[in-house]
């Protein structure tokens, strides 16, 4: 149990925290939420050891393990399964003592270590951290490259895999999203919700926090409000809460304004001074109810653009990559007037890439890109975020734009965006990202776009301004081509989505909820790839005979007996993966007794020792790969 007791915490001159109290119980998974800036992550630094409250107790009782996603990766030549391995440290300290147990013949110390080996599962520990990966969308080959042959956001994953590999009681995540596409997202949501621990996740991707958590705690004004029930229903206890206390609030108000008037008019009246004096003191006795505090909030919307052309962008026959790779290939399609798209797709199919092209921030390998004579794009892409300048201040920014604005026009508008005052003039260097964006959006509404090309657009901002920036959306005259994560996001602003897929892009026929189950759908049949190779085959050799009267009956017939012989083959597959486990779970044991035999130990023994060793080491891996074929073969049947 993680308990908090009125604790104080403050970070420099500000103070996070005034006598914040939390529970949280093994099992229960919390969702931390509340504005940029609130003191979400510098809880999680105070319950790591990182940081000390000021005041108040802090219990987590056990000495339990504690797992949280690591910053920054190492830039070294470890491969990616080895690094993710990494994370479970006891397995680590077994196999380093183990190795020096065998160096120095301790065959007392092998025999212990390699039982708690058994115990912690430790076997099949590379099989755990593959699934892990193969989750996060890491392919076989990748798993065996080293860390620094990645990016930064895939170094993020090997990161979040390594924190999930941990062996804990406590998993801390601190926006494990945002580096994640929805392929990855809906199988890390998935995870979690197996996860046996306590689970403390900061998120502003409320449909993520809907799926995963049981429990909310809000952080506002100070203090830490719990709640039952995930996200929407917190939020909605919540309100209701304020709406109470406003209430209370209105209600004392009127109580006070009259007993103060009474005492107004009375206090010196003889006759009525004594009463006039204990109504004072009641109303100096009142614990007063605070007023329901709203949120500041930034608001903003874009002003309507000039021209709106018809269409906006036309690609022709574009083929689009790097270094001569192709990524997209014949790419024909138009962007409206009014249209609102989604684009969807994996990571690495070519979202960013299209978008690119279309904003011409990258030359296509072929084909042309014809746009209207009035085209203004606003374009929102994560580099343009790193790219501002830290020494210059928001107000240099919006200056360079050359807009003939008025001074006065620039401050209001910075204002809108939370750049009021004194932060016009700060350098851009000490804002966060969520700062940086938002900054970044001023800018585009500023240029009064008629295209919208966003590119993740909420990463990194909190709850609120995410929408902020829906509404804003939501309002837009213009056209829009949008690539989140946030589905939320997707669900307010688009009217339809494309997909990106194998060079391709497409309209995808549904919505949101149709687009994660086509995901699941795409899972299963990665996985029965032969099966489905062999099916496609004998589907095309039949069409090829089939008379036109009975086409179609044929073609369900034909559907229903390669369904039939699918299954078959995955009832015979998983059949002979559990004879071959049981098997060497036989062989296993029986490593296990000799090792368990003290006379094995012996000086005359050593021999028989390395050689049950080197077996037991054998049945080990081959065990790893059966039990992950034995998993990928029973989702298969299961599926099916």
């Amino acid at each position: 149990m993680l308990k908090l007791n009125k604790i104080t915490l403050r970070r420099g001159s500000r103070e996070l925290f005034e006598h914040a109290n939390m529970e949280l119980y093994p099992g229960q998974r919390l969702g931390l939420t509340g504005p940029n800036g609130v003191g979400k992550s510098s809880l999680f630094a105070m319950i790591t050891g990182r940081i000390e409250a000021d005041s108040g107790d802090m219990s987590l009782p056990g000495n339990p393990t504690i797992a949280e996603v690591e910053q920054d990766s190492p830039q070294t030549n470890e491969l990616a399964i080895d690094y993710v391995m990494d994370g479970d440290a006891e397995l680590r300290k077994i196999q380093t003592s183990l190795a020096a147990a065998e160096h120095a013949h301790d065959g007392q110390r092998i025999a212990e270590l390699n039982e708690r080996l058994q115990q912690i599962d430790g076997y099949s520990a590379k099989s755990r951290a593959g699934r892990l990966l193969h989750g996060l969308r890491f392919s076989h080959a990748e798993q065996d490259k080293p860390i620094n042959s990645f990016s930064g956001g895939w170094q993020a994953r090997l990161n979040l895999a390594q924190a999930l590999m941990t062996r804990s009681d406590l998993l801390l995540l601190d926006e494990p999203t945002n580096h994640l596409d929805l392929d990855a997202l809906v199988w890390l949501e998935s995870w979690l919700i197996r996860y046996q621990g306590m689970l403390l996740v900061i998120s502003h991707d409320r449909e993520f926090l809907d799926s995963v958590t049981t429990h909310t705690a809000h952080i506002e004004n100070r203090s830490i409000g719990l709640f039952e029930g995930n996200f929407s229903a917190a939020e909605r206890q919540r309100h209701e809460r304020l709406a109470q206390q406003q209430k209370r609030y209105e209600k004392q108000q009127t109580e006070i304004t009259h007993m103060q008037k009474f005492v107004d008019r009375f206090r010196y009246k003889a006759s009525k001074a004594r009463q006039a004096q204990s109504r004072l003191k009641a109303l100096e006795r009142i614990n007063r109810v605070a007023p329901m505090l709203m949120s500041s909030g930034i608001q903003f919307a874009f002003d309507k653009p000039e021209k709106i052309p018809d269409p906006l962008v036309t690609l022709e026959q574009i083929d689009a990559g790097y270094d001569n790779l192709k990524i997209l290939k014949q790419i024909r399609l138009s962007i409206e007037a009014g249209a609102r798209i989604g684009l969807l797709g994996a990571n690495g199919q070519g979202k960013s890439t299209l978008i690119k092209i279309i904003a011409e921030d990258l030359k296509p390998l072929g084909g042309e890109r014809v746009a209207a004579k009035d085209l203004s794009i606003g374009y929102f892409a994560q580099h343009q975020v790193e790219q501002l300048e830290d020494s210059t201040t928001p107000y240099e920014h919006l200056q360079r734009l050359r807009l003939h604005k008025s001074e006065q026009q620039l401050y209001n508008h910075l204002g809108r965006f939370g750049f009021g005052g004194a932060a016009a003039h700060e350098p851009v260097g000490i804002r966060s990202g969520g700062e940086r964006a938002r900054l970044v959006f001023a800018l585009l509404v500023m240029q009064k776009p008629n295209l919208l090309l966003l590119d993740e657009p909420t990463n990194h901002l909190d709850m609120q301004m995410r929408q902020t920036i829906a509404t804003a959306l939501q309002s837009f005259e213009g056209s829009m081509l949008v690539v989140a994560h946030d589905r939320h996001l997707l669900r307010l602003v688009c009217d339809e989505l494309w997909l990106v897929d194998d060079g391709n892009v497409k309209p995808f026929d549904g919505d949101m909820d149709d687009y994660v189950k086509w995901l699941k759908q795409r899972q299963r049949k990665q996985s029965q790839n032969e099966t489905d190779n062999e099916t496609d085959n004998d589907s095309k050799t039949s069409e090829k005979t089939n008379g036109n009267n009975s086409h179609n009956a044929k073609q369900r017939r034909q559907q229903s007996a390669a369904e039939r012989k699918a299954l078959k083959l995955l009832q015979n597959k998983l059949k002979k993966l559990e004879t071959e486990m049981e098997k060497l779970h036989l062989e296993k044991q029986s490593c296990e007794d000799a090792l368990g035999d003290a006379s094995i130990y012996a000086e005359d023994s050593k021999e028989l020792l390395n050689d049950c060793l080197w077996r037991q080491h054998k049945n080990a891996e081959k065990l790893a790969k059966i039990e992950r074929d034995w998993m990928q073969a029973s989702e298969g049947l299961e599926q099916a």
